[in-house]
């Protein structure tokens, strides 16, 4: 289940606002002034996301750093997300967040956040300027990823099962949806 709000008073919620919430050990994401809160992702969700962590690592250049979630993004003063696994520069990072748009942005996919990530996760994402945004199934082993082209989000992959994402972006990777879904 799914919870967006705006503040009490009717207008968007902003970045202190979101700051101030107490941790009640769910995700909170600001998202054009309206607060999503999503619970605690399943273990196929976190199975791949694992998995995709290892694979990422495994090629990842050491210049740059691979986060997951929970680990703020701040893409606008109304806009905070947590992508399940980030990649940016090490030195972009603060303490705190990751103050704009990482290189790769990657989404695993819930049954609560299937069309946020899908559609209103990745518009902010390519209008914040994200190099490139993977959006992973785990119930149908799968991967799409785009990136940004002209300052438009470009399909550039949609595989499934065995098939293999070669990746360009943020650095190069083959990736095959099984394996990223294997328990």
């Amino acid at each position: 289940m799914v919870s967006m709000t705006m503040t009490s008073h009717g207008r968007p919620m902003t970045r202190a606002e979101l700051d101030a919430l107490p941790d009640d050990g769910r995700r909170h994401e600001l998202i054009d002034g309206t607060l999503v809160v999503t619970p605690a992702p399943r273990f196929r969700h976190q199975t791949m996301s694992r998995n995709l962590l290892l694979a990422l690592s495994r090629a990842c250049p050491g210049d740059l750093r691979i986060l997951f979630a929970p680990f703020d993004v701040a893409l606008a003063d109304d806009t905070v997300v947590q992508p399940d696994l980030l990649v940016a520069p090490l030195g972009q990072f603060t303490e705190k967040e990751l103050p704009g748009a990482p290189l790769l942005a990657v989404e695993v996919l819930s049954p609560s956040t299937r069309l946020i990530d899908l559609n209103l996760k990745r518009a902010r994402y390519e209008a914040a300027g994200c190099a490139a945004y993977w959006v992973l199934d785990p119930e149908a082993p799968s991967v799409r990823a785009w990136e940004l082209r002209d300052g438009a989000y470009v399909e550039v992959a949609s595989v499934t099962g065995e098939e293999t994402f070669h990746a360009e972006l943020p650095f190069v990777v083959d990736l095959t949806p099984a394996d990223l879904a294997r328990l």
